[in-house]
């Protein structure tokens, strides 16, 4: 069973950077479909950026140009790396994975808390 172990997060002010990784274990992250999301207190789940299998990547209109997603396939990592941040940017962000290019994701990271100051 996989399992997605995500690292960094934390209090920046805005306009800093954080980046954020997820390591894939027990699963090779090459054959894994991987998304990101983010859930704001009071507020649904919501994407942010994810890499499609045909090596594109997509963004939220909100973070696109200042989020960058990056796969390190070696390292079975994701990184997404966050400028320029804003206080709207403030949430728990998680990074998923599934087996097939559409449906459900079955495996989800346990959050990164991502606190911007204003």
């Amino acid at each position: 069973q996989v399992q997605l172990v995500q690292s960094g997060g934390g209090l920046v002010q805005a306009g800093g950077s954080l980046t954020l990784s997820c390591t894939a274990s027990r699963g090779t992250l090459s054959t894994l479909f991987m998304g990101w999301f983010r859930q704001a207190p009071g507020k649904e789940r919501e994407f942010v950026a994810v890499l499609r299998w045909t090596g594109t990547i997509d963004y939220a209109d909100s973070v696109k140009g200042r989020f960058t997603l990056s796969r390190d396939n070696g390292k079975n990592t994701e990184y997404l790396q966050m400028n320029s941040l804003k206080p709207e940017d403030t949430a728990v962000y998680y990074c998923a994975a599934r087996y097939g290019m559409t449906g459900e994701y079955s495996y989800w990271g346990q959050g990164a808390q991502v606190t911007v100051s204003s």
